[in-house]
């Protein structure tokens, strides 16, 4: 699984890795399930990921360089191809640029897609004049061939775009590469391309905002429609600018599709698309007055496989556009419902002054956006064949009516009034004790990945739950970003703690107590030792007989502090989900009463035996209990006096404080 493209430029500096706890990522370095890498350095922007599971190998693309890795042992030294533009190339960029970073005039590798089982296709920004080349792979992993295919260097145009700002996506089908991405120099004239191959150069028509008004590409691929091979559809998500009557532009995320056997019309569209089709994806929150509040931008996409591949599942990054507040959610949609939308009413718009309503005239035949030679076309072999009046309509009628709803009409995760962005997603389904789950893995703008569950209850609501990054067997996470690349496991089975209680409040469908201590969950252990209850979390039913265990997390201590000091009670937390509570029980009695972590300014009544419980699903148990001692001043100085030194070690705080 991949995680690309997090956009926080120092995502993978230890001290600005935003996670629960600012030591966190130390952790995860020191208990070998986090690793980093900026293997260059004198390279940056390591944002394009490619998995190659035939080889075992996982391509990294940054400035100038090409990177092979071994997904085996990550730790190898990676097989590294240097590709940097020529001397003359760079200097004809500085002198262009010279109101831009002089950084920017390097060879941005921005493509790498499998060609043959030897071969890779790749691209680069070329200093601002795109180039691709082979790169020859070898034919087994064992080999170690990496190297680029001297002579092999063409034009990236069309196929990778000019500035490395700009975003673009491809995919590489049947020795066809389709490409949205800006063709020009200046960032103006954006395309959805086929190039290579044998059929047609195609392209969207140029400069018409009906089509695309200024996208930002976010993801492409291929989804079949039926069992015939010539329904088959490139889907490409985006997002651009839209605007209604007198109102100014807004963005608007987009699903769009074209056949891939379009060979553009005969007459009119002549090398171009004549089934491309768009629609609006809406996620959106309503609210209590019937206004929605909308999550405009789509920042990524992951598409999860089903047994059925006609029908993944598609879940959606979204962030909100304005300046009013701060917020990002992820939505689900089915292809059911996207096709649904495609076969709808088309949009229609009489001119500039008028709304857009559903185009209510005759539809011509065969309709516009469907495939020559497919289940509703057999007799027409290609796009040319079709009237001049089903090119003309599409011409004209790129957009659909109705929009594109997720799951259920709601997102599946929110998050507003907090101080980051969700950014990029990955998604693994997990087989646990009690059904399937999916977790995801949501990057964000600053630097963070959360692993995210979200649990169907019996009141057709559903509960948000995010856990921790692990590992499964030979499934590992990679995050890619300007300075670098981290490796996390996708499981950390062991920070639940030494209890089956914390085990099981956990519910992390990747973990499950195994009697002795919290593992990773397998399906081939016996039932009667393992437990596990991801759905409910409650440990009172699923350790019974494992409680007494939790006495083994209990931390039994003596703090000293001194009159009139500040003090901190200190308990660290292993679940963010928990409610922690101190208390303070005095010497010579029963009753205790609930205390703040922080005492100002400390009395000798403040002595006495402080116990720190949490909290969790109704289920209680005490992590902390501690003897504090508080010693007058006049003590103190009077040790000072005499040794010269402090009386009391600095205390060691943990990571996570509460």
């Amino acid at each position: 699984m991949l995680l690309s493209n997090l956009s926080y430029p120092d995502l993978l500096e230890e001290k600005h890795l935003f996670l629960p706890s600012v030591c966190l990522f130390i952790e995860l370095k020191s208990t070998g399930t986090a690793h980093h890498f900026s293997f260059l350095l004198n390279s940056t922007d390591y944002r394009i990921l490619r998995m190659d599971e035939d080889h075992d190998r996982m391509y990294v693309g940054s400035k100038d360089y090409i990177l092979s890795l071994d997904l085996h042992d990550i730790n190898k030294e990676p097989l590294i191809i240097h590709w940097p533009v020529v001397p003359q190339r760079k200097t004809e960029c500085y002198l262009t640029l010279f109101a831009l970073p002089q950084g920017e005039c390097g060879n941005f590798i921005r493509l790498i897609e499998p060609w043959n089982r030897t071969h890779l296709y790749v691209c680069g920004t070329g200093a601002y004049n795109p180039i691709c080349t082979y790169v020859d792979r070898g034919r087994r992993s064992q080999e170690y061939i990496f190297r680029l295919e001297p002579g092999k260097v063409d034009s990236g145009k069309g196929k990778c775009p000019y500035d490395p700002k700009l975003n673009s996506v491809s995919a590489l089908i049947n020795g066809e590469l389709y490409a949205g991405v800006y063709i020009d120099f200046m960032g103006t004239d954006s395309a959805i391309f086929r190039t290579l191959g044998k059929q047609t150069a195609m392209r969207t028509d140029q400069y018409n905002s009906r089509w695309l008004n200024d996208p930002t590409f976010v993801h492409a691929h291929l989804i079949p429609d039926s069992a015939e091979k010539n329904d088959d559809k490139l889907y490409f998500f985006f997002r651009e600018k839209a605007s209604e009557m007198g109102q100014s532009p807004m963005t608007q995320s987009r699903i769009g599709r074209i056949c891939l056997n379009d060979d553009g019309g005969h007459c009119c569209l002549v090398n171009k698309w004549s089934t491309f089709l768009k629609a609006r994806l809406i996620c959106s929150v309503p609210g209590a007055d019937g206004i929605e509040t909308h999550f405009d931008e789509l920042r990524d996409v992951y598409i999860q496989p089903t047994q059925d591949t006609k029908n993944p599942v598609i879940y959606g990054v979204f962030s909100v556009s304005g300046s009013v507040f701060k917020g990002s959610a992820v939505c689900v949609y089915s292809m059911a419902d996207i096709r649904m939308v495609f076969n709808g009413p088309f949009a229609h718009k009489e001119g500039p002054n008028y709304q857009w309503v559903a185009y209510t005239g005759k539809i011509p035949y065969p309709r516009p956006g469907t495939c020559p030679g497919g289940t509703f076309t057999p007799n027409m072999k290609s796009t040319k064949d079709y009237p001049d009046e089903v090119i003309n309509f599409m011409r004209n009628h790129p957009t659909m009516y109705n929009a594109v709803y997720p799951v259920h009409k709601r997102p599946l995760v929110v998050r507003t009034n907090v101080d980051y962005e969700f950014t990029t997603i990955a998604v693994d389904q997990v087989a646990a004790a009690d059904g399937s789950y999916e977790v995801l893995f949501l990057g964000t703008d600053r630097g963070s990945v959360q692993k995210v569950i979200v649990l169907p209850r019996d009141d057709l609501q559903t509960e948000e739950l995010v856990l921790e990054e692990v590992e499964v067997f030979k499934q590992q996470l990679y995050v890619g970003s300007v300075l670098g690349v981290t490796h996390l496991a996708l499981h950390r089975c062991d920070v639940y703690g030494e209890a089956c209680a914390d085990c099981c409040l956990a519910r992390d469908p990747y973990c499950a107590w195994d009697g002795k201590s919290c593992s990773r969950y397998s399906s081939s252990q016996k039932r009667r030792s393992r437990r596990q209850d991801v759905k409910y979390g409650n440990p009172i039913r699923q350790c019974r007989g494992y409680n007494s265990n939790t006495n083994k997390n209990t931390l039994e201590t003596v703090q000293y502090g001194v009159e009139g000091s500040t003090t901190f009670l200190e308990c660290q937390a292993r679940s963010p989900h928990v409610s922690l509570k101190w208390h303070l029980q005095k010497e010579n009695s029963d009753r205790r009463k609930e205390v703040s972590l922080l005492i100002r300014s400390l009395q000798s009544s403040d002595s006495g035996i402080y116990q720190c419980t949490s909290t969790e699903k109704n289920f209680k148990h005490t992590l902390v209990k501690l003897q504090l001692v508080v010693l007058s001043s006049r003590t103190v100085n009077n040790v000072l006096v005499e040794t010269g030194s402090p009386a009391l070690p600095p205390l060691q705080r943990p990571c996570w404080i509460t």
